[in-house]
């Protein structure tokens, strides 16, 4: 066949991909098959709902609901064990399901579609997807901070550093540590919940966007799908993609957790910090340099937040301008939705082996919470408490002893008693019952503090609450 000049100007841009007819460039663009393939369970669940409701009232015969049902059933087990072959030139899911019905029991298939449009059917089976995300989000992370109060548990007493701007602060324990990111990811795990109940709506019976007119029951299928209620606008049922937006935004609250905490299992897994061992398990060496072992699962962990950002910002990027109710550009919605719970389940799984499997290293972790005056600030709370100090003269006393003992190139608790009244007079030899660092995570009492009682407190209320 002869192909015009203009044609085969205008398709040399595409490259040789494409055949020499403009409609193939469309097929390429419209096509949506290669992934919302994905959402076939959903959208089989939908049908059984939709078929069911429209007997129930009248609409579908019961021969045809029987033959209709059955057809249903038989195509999910035909994608099940692999036997559906997918066609491109059918668009989506949606007709490949249908014209599969229809070969299978012929014009009854037709009679499905009655009362909704691939609007509704595209909202519904892309809501029941991410609820059905927010829920595995959820038990995920629930896995994770088992893992973290196991860790918690384990090392209640155990003292390491406290940071702050990567600087050793004060003493703290290893499971006061972990419980900081069980409160991280008890929280994640809140706004996935949170999500999941704002999409507990039903959009379907609301077509196109304008409802129908046939006399369905929209809290029948509803109700059939494990939706609390029906939507209450068609237009928005259509056009809202908020639930996406809302998974992606918790999703990268969450992600951006794992790779705070990522990023500490590799400091902590360095030579020169040597905190904790990673098994071979979640480890890797080096193609050239033998004595290394990677902490790659974390880093890669690390590196997942950039996708699942990317993700929001791009659905964002498409929602922003599009005018009520359904436009083509929201069939860009659904990539990046599964590329970032892909990435998050992931990324939750690797964690939490990770954190099952990190070992503390105890006399370390012990020695650096010593190092950098940690005591400092216990030192000016005694002098507080002990002398009845204000507390903006007694930070100038430590302040002075730290520059003594930094001078010395000793700790604090190694100054002698004279030194430190020679500062303060008043000082007495009291004073040490607060320097180690044991004595110090002790005093920690407080709600939420570090101390070991409170620590082991936290952890048996947490493991309660799950």
């Amino acid at each position: 066949m002869a192909v015009d000049k203009a044609a085969d100007k205008a398709n040399s841009m595409w490259g040789g991909r494409f055949a020499d007819r403009p409609d193939a460039i469309m097929e390429e663009i419209n096509a949506s098959i290669g992934f919302d393939r994905r959402l076939a369970s959903q959208d089989i669940r939908g049908s059984l709902a939709h078929a069911a409701m429209l007997a129930s009232v009248g609409i579908l015969s019961e021969s045809d609901h029987r033959a209709v049902s059955q057809g249903l059933e038989e195509i999910g087990e035909e994608i099940e064990r692999g036997a559906f072959v997918f066609r491109r030139d059918l668009e989506d899911i949606h007709m490949n399901i249908e014209s599969r019905l229809r070969e299978k029991i012929g014009d009854a298939a037709g009679r499905l579609h009655t009362a909704r449009s691939r609007n509704d059917q595209v909202a519904l089976d892309f809501r029941l997807w991410v609820k059905e995300q927010c829920a595995e989000a959820e038990a995920a992370l629930g896995r994770l901070a088992a893992a973290l109060l196991d860790q918690a548990e384990a090392g209640a007493a155990l003292v390491m550093p406290g940071f702050t701007h990567l600087q050793v602060a004060q003493p703290v324990t290893w499971g006061h540590h972990m419980l900081a990111y069980v409160e991280m990811f008890r929280r994640d795990a809140a706004r996935f919940a949170d999500a999941r109940a704002r999409m507990d709506e039903c959009p379907l019976g609301a077509a196109a966007l304008a409802g129908t007119g046939f006399a369905i029951d929209r809290d029948m299928t509803a109700a059939a799908l494990g939706f609390a209620r029906p939507t209450a606008n068609s237009i928005d049922s259509v056009s809202a993609r908020d639930f996406a937006l809302e998974f992606l935004s918790a999703a990268s609250i969450c992600a951006t957790h794992l790779s705070r905490l990522s990023e500490e299992i590799v400091i902590w897994s360095s030579a020169q910090f040597a905190f904790i061992t990673l098994s071979d398990k979640f480890t890797t060496g080096s193609s050239i340099m033998p004595q290394k072992k990677n902490p790659d699962a974390a880093e890669l962990t690390r590196a997942k937040v950039g996708r699942i950002v990317g993700s929001l910002v791009t659905l964002m990027t498409v929602m922003k301008g599009l005018p009520l109710a359904y436009s083509k550009d929201m069939q860009e919605d659904k990539e990046p939705v599964f590329d970032a719970a892909d990435a998050l389940a992931l990324a939750l799984a690797a964690m939490t082996g990770m954190v099952a499997d990190m070992r503390p290293n105890e006399a370390r972790l012990r020695e650096a919470a010593a190092q950098g005056f940690s005591t400092a600030t216990d030192l000016a709370d005694w002098l507080v408490r002990e002398l009845g100090m204000p507390f903006r003269d007694a930070h100038h006393v430590t302040g002075t002893l730290v520059k003594m003992a930094e001078d010395r190139g000793c700790d604090l608790d190694a100054l002698t008693l004279s030194d430190m009244q020679g500062v303060e007079p008043r000082i007495t030899q009291a004073v040490f019952d607060v320097l180690s660092v044991e004595a110090s995570v002790r005093s920690r009492v407080s709600y939420g503090g570090t101390a070991p009682v409170r620590v082991a407190e936290m952890v048996a209320m947490r493991r309660n609450e799950a």
